[in-house]
């Protein structure tokens, strides 16, 4: 802000009450002589400019990455950072440039000749700057805004799921192939935030928030669809009109169907069933990645909110409608034709469902028929299971837990890519599992033999099995050490397998074991499928959580991790420079500020 010189010095008298929260600058003319002065005070180190008669203050520390303002150039009243040429309005303090900021400019007063500045500029709401700054670094796909604007929230004491709402709305909003990684990975951020060690949760946010940013980059925005004018209400006329145009791969329909039924106010749980139906109505389509998608949308919906229901499920169908369908994949159909077995297992399933559920101890025996047995029979065994009375939930948990251990016996001589295929069928069996938990339904359950016949598949990748390490004893703290320096190492996998399965055996805290996987994700430019991996395993250990079998899925993700470090660190630099910019400390150093 500026104020004329020559009539401030008549408009202000100059006493001592006019300039006691004030903080003096210098006479009027020596700041004409010398064109920029800087002067400390209230927390402050502010730059002065004389620049077409006129006097300006603003903040010394360039807001993008604090280089010092008064060594750069003022012409036409724009204000140039010589580091990065960063461009700001000399008078508001505007910048024209979204990667910085706006600096901050302060009232200037002219008292009897004298310079003085009021150190204590307008209040803004944090809140509000940091969420307007946060979607625009989404908009420019602008790493350290991002990175700033979580940091900011976070200190402005926002809620997290403000940061992950923004997030939600502008995934959905760029979307047009529909659901995606991005907004996947960001579900998972937030099932793990509670998990993760303060100083990791921003970190965490920064980087799902990122990969929606680069995912949408470029995007056009998504349209949603009008509902239908309909009178029908009848939720199962819906689920048949949604499976329906999935069936037949008309994307479009299955949108309006299911815009439709939200728009009604059908029940969350009705909804969930109906979508469930249709991605289970073919088998373990793309890999298990849209069952999974299907899982994670309701999930993001537990964080953002029903009232976000038809943008963010609506993103579903063109998923769902052009998936590929492993009926038409060779492997499950040759040498054994899977589906053939399914489909007589499909036909079977009502009248297993049927009895009454009652206590069930098969689970040992039945994850050790999932590992060994031939198809026919390891279908066979789970309807039994169901006949003798065990939980829909019991019987995917059981799945859940013997493709984890397909990753905890991954031997290193395997393909790398291989690993991936072990991942998808832990993530799909976990998705199915979340999903039986969320809204339990007879077509829901076909998931689950679907994930016990990728489980079978993937039998080639324990040929041989690494077998499970025994605990060999330490100090827990000093074993998560190890553990932590370890992924600064590549393919550590079974030595990361070993100080889990030392640290639990030692009594080690699970919590602590979780936190450090977290922190040591977060370390690299982690992929979709690392974070799915290690998010799924969380789930799954909270689940078994009590039981001897919880430290499994926990050494699995250890091991996938081992097997995908150390990778490129470049978010992880961007933050870093972030968090010390908002603690205040010096980026750029040179002679003058370098320490010896």
């Amino acid at each position: 802000m500026s104020i004329d010189g020559k009539l401030d010095a008549r408009r202000f008298s100059g006493t001592a009450a006019d300039v006691e929260d004030l903080i003096r600058v210098g006479p009027l003319h020596e700041l004409r002589q010398r064109g920029c002065m800087v002067v400390a005070g209230h927390g402050h180190v502010i730059a002065v400019y004389d620049h077409d008669g006129h006097v300006y203050a603003v903040d010394n520390r360039c807001p993008h990455m604090g280089f010092p303002l008064d060594r750069g150039t003022v012409k036409d009243g724009i204000l140039t950072c010589h580091w990065h040429h960063a461009r700001f309005d000399l008078a508001s303090g505007g910048t024209f440039d979204p990667f910085a900021d706006d600096v901050r400019a302060f009232p200037v007063q002219i008292i009897d000749g004298e310079i003085w500045v009021n150190p204590s500029p307008p209040p803004r709401d944090p809140v509000q700057h940091w969420s307007t700054r946060l979607r625009e670094g989404l908009e420019h796909t602008i790493r350290l805004v991002i990175a700033k604007s979580v940091l900011g929230l976070q200190t402005a004491g926002a809620d997290h799921r403000v940061a992950l709402r923004i997030g939600t709305d502008f995934g959905m909003a760029y979307s047009a192939g529909g659901w995606g990684p991005a907004m996947s990975i960001l579900t998972c951020v937030a099932n793990m935030l509670p998990h993760l060690a303060d100083e990791d949760r921003p970190r965490a946010l920064y980087h799902s928030l990122l990969h929606i940013a680069r995912e949408c980059s470029g995007q056009p925005p998504r349209f949603l669809v009008a509902p239908l004018p309909t009178g029908e209400t009848r939720p199962e006329v819906f689920k048949q009109w949604f499976r329906h145009f999935i069936d037949v791969r008309n994307a479009e329909g299955g949108e309006r169907c299911l815009c439709t039924a939200i728009d009604l106010g059908l029940p969350a749980g009705t909804i969930a069933e109906m979508i469930f139906a249709a991605a289970t109505d073919h088998r373990y389509l793309d890999g298990g990645h849209t069952l999974d998608f299907v899982n994670k949308a309701l999930e993001a919906l537990d964080v953002a909110g029903w009232d976000r229901a038809e943008a963010i499920l609506a993103s579903l169908p063109a998923q769902l409608a052009g998936a590929e369908r492993m009926e038409e994949a060779n492997a499950w159909r040759n040498p054994v034709d899977l589906v053939a077995l399914l489909e007589d297992a499909f036909a079977r399933l009502p009248e297993a469902l049927a009895g009454a559920r009652r206590e069930w101890d098969g689970r040992e025996a039945l994850v050790e028929t999932l590992l060994s047995a031939e198809p026919g029979e390891i279908l066979d065994a789970l309807l039994a299971a169901l006949h003798d009375g065990a939980r829909e939930v019991e019987l995917a948990s059981a799945v859940s837990f013997a493709a984890a251990t397909r990753i905890a016996r991954f031997p290193t001589s395997n393909e790398f890519g291989d690993w991936d295929t072990a991942l998808h069928t832990f993530t799909f069996a976990n998705a199915v599992e979340q999903g039986l938990r969320r809204s339990a339904s007879p077509e829901l359950v076909r998931g689950v033999l679907d994930a016990a016949m990728s489980v079978y598949l993937d039998r080639f990748l324990n040929v041989p099995a690494t077998r499970l390490p025994k605990p060999q004893g330490g100090e827990p703290e000093a074993l998560l050490a190890e553990l932590r320096d370890l992924y600064d190492r590549q393919q550590q996998v079974d030595e990361a397998g070993q100080l889990v399965a030392s640290y639990l055996g030692a009594g080690g805290d699970a919590g602590r074991l979780v936190a450090e996987l977290g922190s040591s994700l977060l370390r690299e430019d982690r992929n979709f499928h690392t974070i799915q991996c290690v998010e799924a395993a969380v789930h799954q250990h909270e689940l078994l959580d009590g039981t001897e079998e919880s430290g499994l899925p926990l050494l699995a993700a250890a091991r996938y991790l081992a097997a995908h470090a150390s990778t490129a660190r470049s978010q992880r630099q961007t933050y870093e420079i972030a968090r010390r910019l908002h603690r205040g400390e010096r980026i750029y150093e040179d002679e003058e500020t370098a320490p010896l």
